[in-house]
């Protein structure tokens, strides 16, 4: 996108005024989110793939461990800070990637760029942004982010978009292994979901590229022509855009000195065989339930990488991450970091950058008190017997 100023270019969001977001939490936040956006846009952001089933899962995953506190432990003011892959940050709750922002709020990227700068925390940048990945960088350019890499458009584009990247600033490479095809998103399809005129992917070739390659067809005559069946086709493309393999992991940890974190990891022995191609990082995820339906949820799949993975990379996690005890459990499982998304979507639609800003302190607090009650003095040193089943 050629502007670099925030704007509501054919945004179908009615607004009288952002809303305070503080006393929303949960099901509240995400209910007054519904209110405020169109259906499809809702329903991109909401829906999961199939029967949904992995997507409603999730959340409960993590309800299944009971904590068990350690008394007289005299912690009373937990510590927060940690590292990730070397940046310091002040939690190890992150803001995974998640696309087409400013279908939420017209600051899109920019506002949750903004707030993740403000509370210290780690923002990862989607491909799919809907703002060019070098002016997401800019917006407080010292505050640690990564960014995410699908490959959408041949391989050659591929490799130039890291490079883009790596010049931009950004700290880590995130590669999403999890997509070699669209899952089948049956709200999407029932919607006939498409970005609002106006919007589109800008990390992508401009639209007018778009409509030339081969790959991808012609667009519909309504809205930004970026439909969830174009999308679909061009993914869809093995021959023209055949699918990564572990090749991949070694050519992009090559390619620049951005390490490589490789996003989409359910099988210990995926994890391993990531390291050995030259990761530097595993994250655990089910891309929010919208890729392989009834796959093992995110908090049982983290026993397993940890277990494999042992002491030789950091592991994050997302995947129904609620609360700041649902953080505390995945990093007595052996989580290095943990990534909240929807909830920091319906804090975008709700506030824009103060929105999101409320929810990461809202999950901050949480995890201090969490901390606090169960007698953990540190990230860094959580004791791996405080749960159980």
């Amino acid at each position: 996108m050629a502007d670099s100023e925030p704007v509501a270019a054919g945004l179908p969001i009615q607004r009288e005024a952002e809303c305070v977001v503080d006393d929303l939490t949960g099901a509240a936040l995400e209910a007054r989110a519904r209110q405020l956006l169109p259906r499809a846009v809702y329903d991109y952001y909401a829906g999961g793939s199939e029967t949904e089933t992995t997507l409603h899962e999730a959340p409960l995953a993590w309800h299944r461990w009971r904590l068990r506190p350690r008394m007289l432990s005299g912690v009373a003011a937990p510590d927060l800070t940690t590292t990730l892959l070397g940046t310091p940050v002040s939690s190890p709750i992150g803001v995974p990637p998640w696309a087409l922002q400013r279908m939420a709020h017209p600051d899109g990227e920019l506002a949750t760029a903004a707030a993740c700068a403000r509370a210290g925390t780690l923002m990862t940048v989607s491909t799919t942004a809907t703002v060019p990945l070098a002016q997401v960088a800019a917006v407080a350019p010292d505050s640690a982010k990564w960014f995410q890499l699908y490959q959408v458009h041949g391989p050659a584009y591929t490799d130039d978009l890291v490079r883009r990247a790596a010049d931009a600033g950004y700290r880590a490479l995130v590669l999403t292994v999890d997509l070699p095809i669209l899952g089948r998103r049956l709200r999407d399809i029932a919607n006939d979901f498409q970005l609002p005129e106006g919007l589109v992917m800008a990390n992508h070739p401009d639209q007018a590229d778009i409509r030339s390659d081969a790959e991808m067809p012609a667009p519909p005559v309504v809205g930004s022509g970026v439909s969830v069946r174009r999308l679909s086709q061009a993914l869809d493309s093995a021959d023209k855009t055949p699918p990564w393999t572990y090749a991949a992991v070694e050519h992009f940890a090559g390619l620049t000195d951005l390490p490589v974190v490789v996003k989409g990891v359910l099988r210990g022995d995926d994890a391993v065989g990531c390291l050995d191609a030259g990761a530097s990082a595993v994250w655990v995820s089910t891309h929010g339930g919208r890729q392989v339906d009834r796959a093992i949820s995110s908090a049982a799949a983290l026993v397993d990488v940890v277990s494999a993975v042992s002491e030789r990379a950091e592991v994050y996690v997302d995947g129904g991450i609620r609360s700041g005890t649902d953080a505390l459990v995945a990093l007595v499982l052996g989580a290095r970091a943990v990534f909240c998304g929807r909830p920091i979507i319906w804090g975008l639609a709700t506030g824009g950058a103060d929105g999101v800003a409320a929810v990461l302190a809202r999950l901050r607090a949480e995890l201090v008190h969490s901390m606090t009650l169960c007698g953990v003095a540190s990230v860094e040193r959580v004791p791996r017997d405080l749960v159980t089943i």
